[in-house]
């Protein structure tokens, strides 16, 4: 484990994540929606948190990550901020509530911002999302980019497959890219993109660069914490790396669980009153 990890920075910072990337320090950012993971997220050293609006998905049980609303991404973001002491929370803007209207971005922005105590938030989009991320800066407010698969555009795309495979549409991602640089984007959300255009990506940009199926090298990864702990099973695209297998272990103590009430086994004599 790095020294900084060990040393735990009283704060992760935009200021600091940029002078990971200049120091070539990899940042590690995990999703997280609810205090309890986040606080056991924020205490194993991670850097980033990102309340995400794959909330709709693994939280909510939607198909994608449309549905979501502003309240309830704020009522996640709030329940995550109040575990963490030391993490950058980064908070979605969720579909509807930016795109085509930068008083609608910065309005929405604000609001998660007074209401949540986050750090940042992260919109989905680059050239026409350029008003809006002007206007939220506007306000001090930092703002992450996310380009390659957005999901919130899923419905354009029509798929979940690479992006950017095509010359026409990684010319047009790097472009991208640049805008949200000199925007004022302190960083991007690379998805699912073809590794050595991430790379192409994180080495044009002076700003992090943090992929998810994005490849190797750029500047830090993230995934999402259901996934990764193995509490999801549908889901298993070629980028993600299972930790653990949740799955089995919950449903195998809830099954225990089970098997003792029904036999009269629990409570036993030393666990009542």
């Amino acid at each position: 484990m790095p020294d900084s990890l060990k040393e735990k920075p009283a704060k992760i910072t935009t200021h600091v994540l940029q002078n990971m990337k200049l120091h070539g320090e990899k940042i590690s950012m995990l999703t997280a929606y609810d205090y309890s993971l986040a606080r056991i997220i924020d205490n194993s050293g991670i850097d980033v948190i990102l309340v995400g609006d794959s909330a709709s998905n693994v939280m909510a049980g939607y198909e994608t990550t449309l549905p979501i609303t502003l309240n309830e991404m704020i009522y996640h973001a709030a329940s995550v901020v109040r575990a963490v002491k030391r993490a950058l929370v980064v908070v979605d803007l969720p579909f509807g509530t930016y795109q085509g209207n930068s008083k609608e971005a910065l309005n929405s922005a604000i609001k998660i911002m007074k209401e949540t105590g986050a750090g940042a938030v992260k919109l989905e989009g680059g050239k026409e999302i350029r008003e809006s991320v002007e206007r939220i800066l506007s306000a001090g407010i930092p703002v992450m980019g996310h380009l390659g698969l957005t999901p919130q555009s899923i419905h354009k795309f029509g798929t979940y497959v690479v992006r950017a495979k095509e010359k026409a549409e990684a010319e047009k991602l790097i472009e991208d890219a640049q805008i949200l640089e000199e925007t004022g984007c302190f960083s991007i959300v690379l998805e699912k993109v073809p590794a050595l255009l991430g790379k192409k990506v994180a080495s044009g940009l002076k700003i992090p660069v943090i992929g998810i199926g994005a490849g190797r090298y750029v500047d830090g990864q993230v995934l999402v914490i259901h996934d990764m702990l193995g509490i999801t099973q549908e889901f298993s695209p070629r980028f993600l790396r299972r930790y653990h297998n949740l799955y089995a272990e919950i449903k195998g103590a809830v099954e225990n669980y089970v098997s003792d009430i029904k036999r009269g086994d629990f409570p036993s004599e030393k666990e009542q009153y």
